[in-house]
C-alpha cells in the first residue's frame, strides 16, 4: 500500500519567526506533494510536525508540553508520526529522543527541503535525527502557503554573526545565499498564482550575497541585498515588497536609497538595536554603536520623512545596570518606533552570556520589560497621530475576527487598519481608505 492511496492527514505548529512560518509552508507543501492532507486539528492528525523555536526559553518549554501530549496519543496508536522540525531539533538533536522516546524525525532547519526523504526512512522503520550541517538545496517544492496575498520568500538561509546571546547561527547554520536567479523564478510564480505581496527573508539580510562569487570593479561584492531589490523590482503582478530582518551593522545609505526610488518597496523598516547602552552592546558582539543606529534612522528619515520604523529590544542582559536600561529607554523616547518587539534576556544553551556571572533577579527584568513596554505602547500611540484623517493604500488580507462586517489589511506602513467592507469582493485588492480613529498598533477607517 502506498502513501499515496492511504490519504493520511498531517498538522503543523510553527513556533516563533517568520522563517519558521516559511519554512513550514514549504514542509506543508512536500506533505501534500506525498499525498497527506491538512488536518486542523493536531489530535485528528496521522502525522504531527511541531516546527520549533528556541530563541527564548518560554518557546521551548512550549514545545515541551505539546509533545508530551502528542506522545501519550503514540503510545496508543503507534500508527502516528512525530516529528519535530525547526531549531529546538537542532539544538537538542539526539538528546530529545532520550527525552521522548516516541518520536520518530527529528530535523533541524537547514534539512527542510529533505523532509520527503527523511520519511521515507522513517516509514521503512527508522528513527531519523538529521541535525548535520549541510548545503542547502535549492527548494524545488511548492509551498502551501497560509495566505494567498502575501508569500514569503528566503533569500538567505543562517547567520555568520556571533551576538553572545543569540543560539541562532549555532541552529541555523552559516549564512547560505540563493542565487537571484532562483530567487527571480519563485517571485514569478508567486506572481502567476495571484499574489500582490512578498516579504523578502533572511536572519540578517543585509549580508545576502556575501557567499555568492563575483565582485564589481570597484571590488563591492556582484550581489548585494540592494542589488537583488534592482533586480526584482519589475516582476509584473507583485504590487508591495517588505523585507526582514535588517543588522545596523550592513545597513547601507545605498540600501535606504533603493527602498527610496523603487516604488514597490514598502516604507517599512525593521532593524533591531537590541540595546540603547554602547558597553552592553559591545558585551552583546553587536559591531554598532547607539550613535551609528541613530544615524541610520536620520537618514532613513531624511529619505523618507513618513517611514516606519520597527525593531528588536532585549532588556535585562547580563550586567545590565539602570543607567544602562535608563539609555535604552531614551533611544525608545527619542526615536519614537512605530513597533517594537520587547523581550527580557533568556539565557541560552551554548551561547557565552548564558554562562556569565553577573546574570540579573527575574524581579529586576520583568519590572524593567514592564517599564520598557509602557513606553513602548505610548510612543506608539503618538506615531499613529500622523494617520488621522490620512487616506492610506491598505491591502485587504481577511475578514476581521471580531467583526464580520469589517475587513482587515496592512498600510504601506505595516499597520493594521480595519474598515467596513465585503471580503468576497475586497479579498486581494488595494483599497483607499479615510482613517478616523488610531490607536497603538492599528487603525480604523472608511473606504473611499
Amino acid at each position: 500500500m502506498t502513501i499515496q492511496t492511504l490519504k493520511r492527514r498531517y498538522n503543523i505548529t510553527t513556533f516563533g519567526c517568520q522563517m519558521n512560518k516559511a519554512d513550514s509552508e514549504r514542509m506543508a507543501g512536500i506533505l501534500e506533494k506525498m499525498g497527506f492532507e491538512w488536518s486542523e486539528d493536531p489530535f485528528q492528525a496521522d502525522l504531527v510536525l511541531y516546527n520549533t523555536c528556541t530563541i527564548r526559553d518560554n518557546a521551548q518549554q512550549k514545545v515541551y508540553s505539546y509533545i508530551g501530549k502528542q506522545a501519550k496519543r503514540k503510545q496508543k496508536n503507534p500508527e502516528l508520526t512525530l516529528v519535530i522540525a525547526g531549531c529546538v531539533a537542532q539544538q537538542e538533536g539526539e538528546e530529545l529522543l532520550r527525552r521522548v522516546p516516541e518520536l520518530d524525525l527529528i530535523m533541524g532547519p537547514q534539512h527542510a527541503n529533505r523532509l520527503q526523504d527523511l520519511l521515507e526512512q522513517v516509514f521503512e522503520g527508522n528513527q531519523v535525527v538529521a541535525t548535520e550541517e549541510i548545503n542547502i538545496l535549492e527548494d524545488i517544492t511548492k509551498p502551501r502557503r497560509d495566505s494567498n496575498i502575501t508569500a514569503w520568500v528566503n533569500i538567505i538561509y543562517g547567520c555568520n554573526e556571533r551576538c553572545t546571546y543569540c543560539v541562532v547561527p549555532s541552529v541555523r547554520g552559516i549564512e547560505q545565499s540563493r542565487t537571484p536567479e532562483a530567487i527571480y523564478k519563485e517571485i514569478e510564480d508567486i506572481a502567476r498564482q495571484g499574489y500582490k505581496e512578498i516579504t523578502l527573508l533572511g536572519q540578517n539580510i543585509d549580508a545576502y550575497g556575501r557567499d555568492l562569487p563575483g565582485v564589481t570593479e570597484t571590488g563591492r561584492h556582484k550581489h548585494t541585498f540592494t542589488d537583488l531589490l534592482y533586480y526584482i523590482h519589475d516582476i509584473k503582478g507583485i504590487e508591495r515588497i517588505r523585507f526582514a530582518t535588517s543588522h545596523p551593522r550592513y545597513f547601507t545609505e545605498r540600501l535606504i536609497k533603493a527602498c527610496y526610488e523603487l516604488p514597490k518597496v514598502c516604507e517599512h523598516f525593521h532593524i533591531p538595536f537590541q540595546s540603547g547602552d554602547n558597553d552592553i552592546l559591545k558585551a552583546m558582539a553587536r559591531g554598532y554603536t547607539q550613535e551609528k543606529y541613530r544615524s541610520i534612522i536620520a537618514k532613513i528619515r531624511e529619505y523618507m520623512p513618513d517611514a516606519a520604523i520597527s525593531a528588536d529590544v532585549i532588556v535585562g542582559f547580563p550586567g545590565e545596570t539602570e543607567e544602562q536600561f535608563q539609555n535604552t529607554l531614551k533611544v525608545v523616547e527619542d526615536i519614537g518606533f512605530d513597533q517594537l518587539n520587547t523581550a527580557a534576556y533568556s539565557p541560552r544553551p551554548n551561547t557565552p552570556a548564558a554562562i556569565w556571572e553577573n546574570q540579573l533577579s527575574e524581579e529586576v527584568k520583568s519590572d524593567r520589560l514592564q517599564r520598557l513596554n509602557h513606553l513602548v505602547s505610548t510612543k506608539a500611540a503618538e506615531r499613529s497621530q500622523r494617520y488621522l484623517g490620512r487616506i492610506e493604500e491598505v491591502l485587504v488580507e481577511a475578514q476581521n475576527p471580531k467583526d464580520q462586517t469589517q475587513v482587515m489589511g496592512r498600510t504601506r506602513g505595516n499597520r493594521l487598519t480595519f474598515f467596513t467592507g465585503d471580503i468576497s469582493q475586497l479579498k486581494g485588492q488595494i483599497m483607499k481608505v479615510k482613517i478616523n480613529e488610531v490607536r497603538a498598533f492599528s487603525l480604523t477607517g472608511e473606504l473611499i
